[in-house]
C-alpha cells in the first residue's frame, strides 16, 4: 500500500474530513487533496505531524506495506494535537453521528461540532464558543434554546444584548425583558419601554410604573418604594386595557406591588 492510500485511509477511519485534516496541519485543503492523489508528497516536518495525528509509526507511513502503530504514541488516541495556536480533540465515541465531545479552538475559523462543541465555531447541543449555536450556547455570539453571552438570542437569552422569548441582559429585547434597557411587551429596567405594561426608573407603556411613567396609565413610584403605587389600581389598568390577559402574566408583572 502506497503513502497516499495509507493516507486516505488513515484519515477516513478517524471520520476527518480533507479540509479538517489540512487545518490541523496548517495546508490548505488542496495540499492534503494532492498528498492522497498521490501527486504531491508531504513535507518532512508535515509527516511528523501526521504520524502523530495517527498514532502511527513514520516508518510505516513511508515505507509500502501496512501500517504500524506506535505504541508509545498513546496520548493521539482517539487523536489530539497542540500546534503552537492550534488545540483539536474529538472523541471516537458518537451520538447522533456526532462525536460526543469536539474541541477545536485557536486561531482562524475554528470549527466544532458535537453533542457538547467547544472552538471559535461551536455547534452542538451543549456549544461554547466565540460563536456558538445550540440548545445551550455561550459564547460572544450565542444562539440557543438558552444562550448565555455578550450577544445572545434565544428562547432564553442573557447578555450584554439579549433577544429572547425571555431576555436579560444590558440590553434587552423580547418578550418578557429585564435590563439596564429593556424593551419588549413586558419590560422591566432602568430604563423600560414595553408595548403593554413597562416597570422601571423610566417606564413608557399603555400601563407604566415608575420614578418617570409615561403612558395610558401612569403610576409614579416615590423614590426607589414600588409599595408607593396602589396594587388594586394597577390590576384595574390592567383588567380594563387587556381583560383577556393570563393571571400568571399579571402576577409576574405586580408581584413587586404586593397583593
Amino acid at each position: 500500500m502506497k503513502f497516499y492510500e495509507k493516507l486516505q485511509n488513515l484519515r477516513k477511519e478517524k471520520r476527518l474530513s480533507q479540509e479538517e485534516l489540512a487545518e490541523m496541519l496548517g495546508v490548505s485543503r488542496q495540499s492534503v487533496s494532492k498528498w492522497e492523489s498521490g501527486i504531491t508528497y508531504p513535507e518532512t516536518d508535515k509527516l511528523l505531524i501526521i504520524s502523530e495525528i495517527f498514532g502511527v509509526t513514520l516508518d510505516s507511513l513511508l515505507k509500502d506495506g501496512d501500517i504500524e502503530n506506535d505504541s508509545d504514541n498513546r496520548v493521539y488516541e482517539p487523536y489530539w494535537l497542540t500546534r503552537g495556536r492550534l488545540y483539536e480533540y474529538k472523541s471516537e465515541k458518537t451520538l447522533f453521528g456526532l462525536p460526543l465531545v469536539h474541541i477545536n479552538i485557536g486561531f482562524g475559523a475554528r470549527k466544532a461540532k458535537g453533542v457538547v462543541a467547544i472552538g471559535n465555531i461551536a455547534t452542538g447541543f451543549v456549544s461554547i464558543g466565540l460563536l456558538s449555536t445550540g440548545l445551550f450556547s455561550t459564547g460572544l455570539l450565542s444562539l440557543g434554546l438558552l444562550s448565555f453571552g455578550l450577544l445572545s438570542i434565544g428562547i432564553l437569552a442573557t447578555g450584554a444584548v439579549s433577544l429572547g422569548v425571555l431576555s436579560i441582559g444590558g440590553v434587552a429585547f423580547g418578550m418578557f425583558t429585564i435590563g439596564g434597557v429593556a424593551i419588549g411587551a413586558y419590560s422591566t429596567g432602568g430604563l423600560a419601554i414595553a408595548s403593554r405594561i413597562a416597570v422601571g426608573g423610566h417606564a413608557i407603556a399603555p400601563i407604566a410604573i415608575g420614578q418617570s411613567a409615561r403612558g395610558t396609565y401612569e403610576f409614579l413610584v416615590s423614590g426607589n418604594d414600588f409599595s408607593t403605587v396602589s396594587a388594586t389600581e394597577v390590576r384595574q389598568a390592567i383588567q380594563s386595557l387587556y381583560p383577556n390577559m393570563q393571571e400568571w402574566v399579571r402576577n409576574w408583572m405586580t408581584w413587586f406591588l404586593g397583593w
